[in-house]
């Protein structure tokens, strides 16, 4: 048995604006989130693991070990500030003292070097075998140190197929996609859907809505409108995504019926009123072109009138209003106001006119102006309803001695004519091409051409993603709402023939999309493109969102090493974030590249390297 020496070590309180974090901790930055649910379990539970430091000079401790939890008790302290009476061990935390500078260092580095985060796959399966067990959220966040909301979720995993969990833990889809397949309880399903997804960029939203094609989610305006209430006690299936906290509406043909018959009473109750028909609308929208109502007669409501008092109590009430000084009674009283000085309409006017009623997008019930029915509007403007010089019928007009077909024979030979004149000025044409492609103009573009979405930019991570600005600025404000065309456009020409140029130039490279194999091989021998010129491989665009072995493997390749090199092997054993942040330094760094001695060779190789299938 080999001689050791035995080192002493001694425990001591200290307030908490006493301790602070040591140099020598080697977790000098941790997220906040993670400090937060850590702070949740420790007010819940108590220090349950001590923290370690070195004395200093002022009565104080700096701590080399438990940094994370130094940091949560810190943010304890800001958000409970009677924490010294409410919760004393806390406010005055147990610390373990090293004898020496030497063995607070070796702490330091045996808690960071045995300390290996789980890979999510691991964690939901540690938490589930416990809840297996009989343990409940509480028991299991104080078991991990973490927060029972976190424990929350990882539980709803722990329920997926195992296949599931197999490819989290492979990397073959993230934690986000993995929490996607919650929604459904079909194995089957999800199975299948798995296949489909797995090692593919495929994004959450479209998991979920392979896995549930037929449901609608609680954001639906048939639901905001039935309410969930409703669809309950109708016995309707839901399924619930605990991540999003949404909610899925599977019996959609019970949700249709549900919808239709409450629409149905908000009809019956209208026409109790007296109106000569009341009608259902299914659509979200009412368009008086869309729906075939522009032969329809409106109706307006008689003015109201308010008494002597109540005028001068609407005007005490609005100067309240506009002082910021009205309360919620003065607010109704306001409003009654408001409802009679809207007016209403009278019986005669609904004795001859009809109301049409919709739900709009946001679930709202919603009810159109009064109108009056093409065959309904001679008995209307006989009863005073209309008025016969406002409401016209088709009779009354002159009937055109050209058909349409005619007219828009004529209307097409016109616009040819301003063609062929434009043809005789070939700058302003392109001037117009420019400032068509640099302005929002939508349906009012003076060419009868379209341009589609070319992504050029990343979905998640754009780390390290520098293109030419030209290809990602938008354009000014007071491009997206142009109220005069013809003095914005000499305004724009009057810029220059290089602004125009730039333009379309810049507009035409946004729209580049490549065409067939050859074409896009010709333009390339000629533009030379070079990935590497807007984009580097970062920790978080690319390395943080791969998997160890691979890292590894991508390590071995730009340094030319054998899995065995010591300098493989010790890669090997950092953590997943620490691999990913040493590559990236490899790419942007010369004091690393300095280091490990790397020749010319090699760093053109890193300065070249992409991953695999980029070119």
């Amino acid at each position: 048995m080999t001689k050791q020496s035995k080192i002493m070590a001694t425990e001591a309180r200290f307030p908490l604006d006493k301790l602070v974090l040591s140099p020598l901790n080697p977790r000098q930055t941790v997220a906040e989130q993670d400090v937060i649910e850590l702070a949740e379990s420790i007010w819940a539970a108590g220090l349950i693991q001590s923290i370690a430091g070195l004395a200093d000079a002022d009565g104080g401790a700096e701590i080399v070990a438990g940094g994370r939890r130094l940091r949560a008790l810190h943010y304890l302290a800001e958000k409970h500030l009677e924490i010294a009476k409410t919760r004393p061990d806390l406010a005055n935390p147990m610390v373990m003292l090293a004898p020496d500078a030497e063995t607070a260092e070796a702490w330091a580095n045996m808690e960071n070097v045995a300390r290996r985060d789980l890979h999510p796959a691991e964690e939901i399966r540690a938490y589930g075998k416990m809840e297996a067990k009989g343990a409940n959220a509480a028991a299991i966040a104080r078991a991990f140190a973490v927060g029972e909301k976190h424990v929350y979720r990882r539980l709803a995993l722990a329920h997926l197929p195992e296949p599931v969990l197999n490819a989290l833990h492979a990397n073959e889809i993230s934690l986000s996609a993995a929490a996607a397949f919650t929604v459904s309880n079909d194995e089957k399903a999800a199975l299948e859907v798995l296949e489909q997804v797995r090692g593919t960029n495929c994004s959450d939203h479209q998991i979920k809505r392979a896995l549930k094609p037929d449901s609608v989610r609680n954001t639906d305006r048939r639901v905001i409108y039935v309410t969930e209430e409703g669809y309950d006690e109708a016995g309707g299936h839901k399924s619930a995504d605990l991540f999003s906290e949404q909610t899925f509406f599977d019996d959609v043909a019970l949700l249709d019926e549900l919808f239709a018959a409450k629409l149905d009473e908000a009809v019956e109750t209208l026409q109790a009123e007296g109106w000569k028909w009341v009608a259902r609308h299914d659509d979200s929208y009412l368009s008086s072109y869309s729906h075939g109502l522009e032969k329809h007669g409106s109706v307006y409501k008689e003015d109201g009138t308010l008494s002597e008092t109540e005028t001068e109590r609407y005007e005490a009430l609005s100067e309240l209003e506009d002082a910021g000084a009205l309360d919620d009674e003065g607010y109704a009283e306001l409003e009654a106001l408001h409802l009679i000085l809207e007016g209403d309409y009278t019986d005669t006017q609904r004795a001859h006119a009809g109301l049409f009623v919709y739900v709009d997008n946001n679930g709202r019930q919603c009810v159109s102006g009064a109108l009056v029915k093409p065959e309904d509007k001679k008995a209307a403007i006989e009863a005073g309803v209309l008025r016969k010089s406002m409401h016209s019928s088709a009779e009354d007009v002159p009937k055109s001695p050209i058909s349409q077909k005619l007219r828009d024979d004529l209307n097409r030979v016109e616009r040819g004519a301003r063609q062929h004149a434009a043809l005789r000025d070939p700058d302003l044409l392109i001037d117009l091409l420019a400032y068509q492609l640099s302005h929002e103009l939508h349906w009012k573009g003076p060419f009868g051409i379209s341009t589609s979405c070319v992504p050029n930019w990343p979905s998640t991570e754009a780390d390290g993603y520098a293109p030419d600005e030209r290809l990602t600025s938008n354009p000014p404000p007071e491009m997206w709402e142009v109220k005069d065309l013809g003095a914005s456009f000499r305004a724009f020409r009057k810029k220059g023939a290089e602004h125009v140029r730039g333009e379309l130039i810049r507009f035409l490279a946004s729209q580049f999309k490549g065409g067939d194999e050859k074409l896009e091989a010709m333009v390339s021998k000629i533009t030379t493109p070079n990935t590497r010129e807007v984009w580097s491989p970062t920790a978080a665009n690319f390395f943080g969102r791969i998997g160890g072995p691979y890292m590894v493997a991508i390590w071995c390749d730009l340094l030319e090493l054998a899995e065995d090199h010591p300098t493989v092997t010790s890669f090997a054993k950092l953590k997943k974030g620490e691999k990913a942040a040493k590559l990236e330094a490899l790419f942007v760094q010369s004091d690393l590249r300095g280091a490990l001695q790397l020749t010319e060779a090699q760093i053109a190789r890193i300065d070249a390297w992409l991953p695999e299938g980029m070119e």
